[in-house]
């Protein structure tokens, strides 16, 4: 297959690999790997295409929990140019999320979000706070997936965290969740 420079799926794909994510180490493979898992879940629950992107894209600042960026943030341009402003949005609000300070109110519509880049607090609009519950549970489910031990480890503790997005939840997501993750 060639690649299209007006897919920006196969910009995504190029920008990645241009910028070392077939080659950084990750559960479950490489960075590169995990992010195309993300995808493909995401797809199977029928995401729309900017969220699909998020979800291929959702490492380029570093996150919370992954602190590798493999694009700083004084270049948000260029990843909005080769995924669209809407797809970018979604990864900056994943990578920018201070998880401690958000996770436990974010299905409350006026709560604040955390940036964990500035400090300062911000208040999505629900349709990306919908969107940051399913790229978060469509990354943490590829996690669980892949590495037993880390289901094990850490699958009650995400279940209740799902359990607490459900409100933000597509069903197919939900529905992965409690296939997926041990109960208590």
């Amino acid at each position: 297959m060639a690649f299209d420079p007006f897919d920006p799926f196969a910009q995504a794909d190029a920008l990645l690999r241009e910028l070392g994510a077939e080659r950084a180490p990750h559960p479950g493979g490489t960075l590169l790997t995990h992010l195309h898992r993300v995808r493909a879940r995401l797809v199977t629950w029928n995401a729309r295409p900017a969220l699909q992107l998020a979800g291929l894209c959702h490492a380029f600042y570093g996150t919370d929990g992954f602190p590798h960026p493999l694009l700083p943030l004084d270049r948000r341009p260029e990843l909005g140019e080769a995924i669209g402003v809407e797809a970018e949005a979604i990864v900056h609000l994943y990578a920018s999320c201070d998880r401690a300070a958000t996770y436990p109110t974010l299905t409350t519509p006026t709560a604040p979000f955390r940036d964990r880049f500035s400090g300062r607090t911000h208040t999505p609009a629900p349709a990306l706070r919908r969107d940051f519950a399913e790229l978060t549970a469509a990354n943490e489910l590829d996690l669980a997936a892949e590495d037993p031990g880390f289901r094990d480890r850490h699958g009650p503790a995400l279940l209740a965290l799902f359990t607490r997005f459900r409100p933000l939840l597509s069903r197919p997501a939900w529905e992965d969740c409690t296939a997926l993750l041990p109960g208590p």
